[in-house]
């Protein structure tokens, strides 16, 4: 009865939410879930308990999009020594929201298995559902000692939008959009030309002084804020 009694709570809380929002004229592009961001040695049925509690947000915030990962690579253990897991945690995530209109997008991101630009071709060229599409994190490839722009044409055809934050490779200090590495404003000139017609989310993590890598003052996030429409307009979006 507990159980029920708190799900009907987040269901109305998520309902208010949703109702507050667009009387502000705002909506919801997606669902940041951490799903994926989880031991291969975990018990999977939370992955999809986690997964229906998201696609049932999705449905009352009226957004279609669910951010995912792509579990955490043992330490010491190689990527190809967890494939056939990988592939078979994400498949049946797949799986359950091809039963409805949501569609999962893979983020990249250190040291899950999709970390670099070939892994996470691989879960795309594998998988191979329209149910299941990518967010092209600028300064995560980075971190993983890549160039964004080397990875951006293999992956273009899967990218469903831009996760935008930005890194210096020297010291892996966080930036505003195009002030460090993440060639944001060559990739995002390229997707204009090409006809990319969807949204950014903006996740600038630029208090890192604090050590605190989720954290983002109001100061610095209008920073951040003025920094990607800068970029935005000169690669031609806006």
């Amino acid at each position: 009865m507990g159980e029920k009694c708190d799900g009907h709570d987040r269901r109305r809380s998520a309902s208010n939410l949703s109702q507050a929002a667009r009387d502000n004229g705002l909506g919801f592009s997606a669902v940041g879930s951490p799903i994926g961001k989880f031991p291969l040695n975990g018990d999977f049925n939370e992955e999809l308990d986690r997964l229906k509690k998201a696609i049932e947000f999705c449905h009352i915030l009226g957004c279609r999009y669910i951010r995912i990962f792509s579990y955490y690579i043992p330490e010491g253990h190689t990527h190809e020594e967890h494939r056939g897991q990988v592939m078979d945690w994400l498949g049946r995530l797949v799986a359950e929201a091809e039963k409805t209109d949501v569609i999962l997008c893979h983020e990249n991101e250190r040291l899950i298995y999709g970390d670099k630009g070939r892994y996470c071709l691989d879960i795309h060229q594998t998988l191979q559902s329209p149910h299941l599409r990518g967010v092209f994190d600028f300064a995560n490839y980075i971190h993983c000692e890549e160039d964004p722009l080397e990875n951006w044409p293999a992956l273009k055809p899967y990218v469903e939008y831009f996760h935008v934050k930005d890194s210096r490779r020297s010291d892996l200090q966080m930036v505003p959009a195009g002030q460090g590495d993440g060639r944001i404003l060559e990739i995002l000139t390229d997707a204009a030309r090409s006809g990319f017609d969807n949204f950014l989310t903006l996740e600038p993590h630029l208090s890192v002084a604090e050590k605190n890598w989720g954290r983002t003052t109001p100061d610095l996030f209008k920073t951040a804020t003025d920094a990607l429409r800068s970029v935005m307009a000169a690669a031609g979006m806006v």
